[in-house]
């Protein structure tokens, strides 16, 4: 039987971001246990990189990294330079994972448990899946929700403008970025209740 929720035939499937600070520490809380799925975790939400792009790095390239550190990577969707930013809460995940899981330098730094190549991004669809599912958040999540949530929390709790998000995510137009993070006409609406004078 079909499934009634499933897009139709040629549309992708829309993911959310992850929107509350208490879903986010209660998945956080419950990677803590698995050091490599807290680290793609933690890197995903705070660099609003590409989940692919993520799982093709080495451990070599961020094994030596600094807090404050930037990685140069090139972005496998659209062959430009981006970079991975090793912020205090990805150095300190990734310090946990190096110690616990003590990896060879040419490892996949998110390596499967099946034969050691990287994980796949079906695989990490079904990882979201799973972790959203545990802190029972409704809606529709997968691997490209990492991205957004980083979006969303950077717009919604730090203010940062669309425009600078649009940057980072090498989108053509702001327009684009709205669309991507779910900016709702309601949300429009609800900025002209503001008074002004």
């Amino acid at each position: 039987m079909k499934n009634p929720n499933a897009p139709g035939k040629g549309v992708g499937k829309t993911v959310e971001p992850i929107r509350l600070l208490k879903d986010i520490r209660a998945i956080n809380a419950i990677l803590k246990k698995n050091p490599r799925d807290h680290l793609l975790f933690v890197m995903g939400i705070n660099n609003g990189l590409r989940t692919g792009d993520l799982l093709r790095l080495k451990v070599k390239d961020v094994k030596y990294s600094n807090p404050d550190d930037s990685i140069i990577i090139i972005e496998q969707k659209t062959k430009k330079r981006n970079v991975l930013k090793i912020n205090k809460a990805v150095y300190k995940s990734l310090q946990t994972y190096l110690e616990k899981l003590d990896p060879d330098d040419d490892d996949f730094l998110f390596a499967s448990r099946k034969g050691g190549e990287a994980l796949s991004v079906p695989s990490v669809n079904r990882l979201i899946k799973s972790w959203t599912n545990h802190v029972k958040l409704e809606g529709r999540y997968g691997a490209h929700s990492l991205r957004k949530t980083w979006g969303y929390i950077q717009r919604m709790k730090y203010g940062t403008p669309i425009e600078i998000i649009c940057k980072r995510y090498l989108h053509s137009n702001p327009a684009v970025t709205m669309r991507y993070l779910g900016i709702q006409d309601k949300e429009v609406d609800e900025i002209l209740l503001h008074e002004i004078g």
